[in-house]
């Protein structure tokens, strides 16, 4: 079961931003990590991710990580992309008729 994780963390800088996806992208059955800065929050997909265990593993290293929402994701039936066709380009030279090239044999001497 798929399940999307949603929690607020304190992202006050970059380097903490940084070592949340980190932390977030080595737990166990993670499949997506992202972060939504203006809120805050670290969004986690995966199967099989313990959310309290993810929770104690930030407050461990950040200081600050609680659950905002768990919730099961639902499959979308996904339709195969149709390729796009390919484009036929006219030829833009001229094709010039292939003659034998000449051919020179040395025989050991010179005839002068």
């Amino acid at each position: 079961m798929k399940q999307k994780i949603v929690m607020k963390v304190q992202l006050s800088s970059e380097k903490c931003r940084t070592k949340a996806l980190k932390i977030a992208a080595v737990a166990k059955g993670v499949s997506t990590v992202s972060i939504e800065a203006e809120k805050e929050h670290v969004v986690v997909i995966g199967d099989g991710v313990d959310a309290v265990d993810l929770a104690k593993s930030l407050k461990k290293k950040l200081g600050s990580g609680t659950i905002v929402s768990v919730e099961e994701v639902k499959k979308t039936e996904e339709k195969p992309a149709e390729l796009p066709e390919p484009i036929q380009w006219a030829s833009s030279y001229i094709h010039y008729p292939q003659y034998p090239t000449a051919q020179y044999y040395y025989d050991g001497f010179y005839r002068w």
